[in-house]
């Protein structure tokens, strides 16, 4: 007997950047698929609910959007999210790697682990791209503890890091060749940056990820001291004295292609853009890890999501937790646009660069990402907000993500009700 779950509320659904469906009256369902297990089987109108017998979920005064992907964060950063940030390099130094190398204790790491995820499922990311520290255990606690559609790798710190965090390049290839045997394709090779990673290393990480058709996750070019510094260290380099780029250093040691996520990317000549689109390389941008020090970013840059766009060039978002200041995606999708002074820059590009964009570039769009027939049940039923007769999708995601702007912690309200393959978790 076909067994059913009938979801009713007023369904926003995701299609591309500039089309968002919306069923002020809407009727989702959902159809068992395997024990506790449920996918789209249509959305229509809630008129239309006598059609069907199954289990009734009434949130008929309540938005529905498909759950978040956050495709860059650093879960073991949650402590540094609102440290002083005078620049980039200083960051790292005086908080982020102090806080990393606590993940050495076993006891402190799942602690944390279970303390950090909880709240991830309460802000309604269920998927995306996220860095663990050196420590092999921290990466186990964060693959246990997480629930959703995620890549995780630890970083490989082999250069320019602190003795608390440095490896030897031995001890790094030998994280990457553990994670693949625990975690398969769940797995991301995650060179810090090429700052800290060194190419024997990148390269050899990249390889495996290569031959295994898994995501490679890094950082690029975003900061402008950042770029100087990892260019005086490579043109000093045997075999690198040519290198350009940032991104030439990347091309060089097998690192582009389409499963790798290179976060930031701010600072790209029209040249390092042309070779990303070429490799179909994805940026992942992070707009309140960017934004400036007084909006409690590291004031970066801001990110030309349309030259980005021009070359043809992927991009989702990302929190870039503790970059970013906030673990929430209304909260990105709202720094997004308040930085754009554009009118391509609107609430419904944030939302599917947010959702079903994610989704696509780690390839599992087929059953993720929004609210499609034959789509798992992922979706997030938001706290009460006005709606009115004439409402389109953009005035209730502005409202939405304009209901906190000026006491940002809140958004973390915004979710109700989460559920995750049709289950209410």
């Amino acid at each position: 007997m076909t067994q059913l779950r009938l979801i009713l509320g007023k369904i926003l659904n995701p299609i591309s950047d500039s089309s968002i469906k919306y069923y002020p009256d809407g009727l989702l369902v959902l159809e068992k698929v395997k024990a506790e297990e449920y996918k789209v089987v249509k959305i229509t109108r809630s008129s239309e609910i006598n059609k069907y017998k199954g289990e009734i979920f009434d949130f008929s005064d309540r938005v529905i959007i498909p759950s978040f992907f956050d495709m860059h964060f650093h879960w073991v950063q949650d402590d540094v999210r609102q440290m002083p940030k005078d620049s980039l390099l200083d960051w790292l130094d005086k908080y982020t790697f102090p806080t990393e190398a606590k993940f050495k204790n076993k006891t402190f790491s799942r602690k944390e682990a279970k303390h950090f995820f909880k709240r991830l499922v309460k802000v309604g990311t269920l998927g995306g791209a996220c860095f663990s520290s050196v420590h092999e255990h921290a990466l186990d606690d964060a693959f246990e503890n997480c629930i959703g559609d995620f890549v995780i790798g630890n970083v490989l710190m082999t250069m320019n890091s602190p003795k608390s965090l440095i490896q030897t390049k031995d001890e790094a290839k030998k994280t990457v060749d553990n994670g693949f045997k625990k975690y398969k394709n769940k797995y991301a090779v995650t060179p810090r940056f090429a700052i800290a990673t060194d190419p024997e290393t990148m390269k050899y990480g990249h390889e495996k990820a290569r031959k295994r058709k898994a995501f490679i996750q890094s950082h690029l070019s975003e900061n402008k001291a950042e770029i100087e510094f990892v260019l005086d260290i490579y043109k000093n380099m045997k075999g690198f004295e040519r290198v350009e780029t940032y991104t030439d250093i990347y091309d060089q040691v097998n690192g582009l292609g389409p499963q790798t996520l290179m976060a930031h990317g701010i600072h790209l000549s029209s040249k390092e853009l042309t070779k990303l689109a070429r490799t179909k390389t994805s940026i992942i941008h992070c707009p309140t890890s960017n934004a400036p020090t007084k909006k409690l970013g590291l004031g970066s840059g801001l990110f030309d999501f349309k030259q980005v766009e021009k070359h043809k060039v992927r991009w989702a978002l990302g929190s870039d937790i503790g970059g970013g200041p906030y673990l929430s995606m209304f909260d990105v999708m709202q720094s997004f646009v308040a930085q754009n002074n554009s009118k391509d820059a609107t609430y419904s590009k944030a939302l599917f660069r947010s959702t079903l964009m994610g989704a696509k570039i780690l390839g599992i769009e087929k059953t993720h990402g929004n609210l499609q027939r034959n789509k798992w049940g992922n979706l997030l039923v938001l706290s009460k907000i006005k709606t009115y007769q004439d409402d389109c999708p953009e005035k209730i995601l502005k409202r939405i993500c304009h209901k906190y702007r000026n006491s940002r912690e809140k958004y973390d309200t915004l979710v109700e009700n989460v559920f995750y393959k049709g289950k209410m978790i």
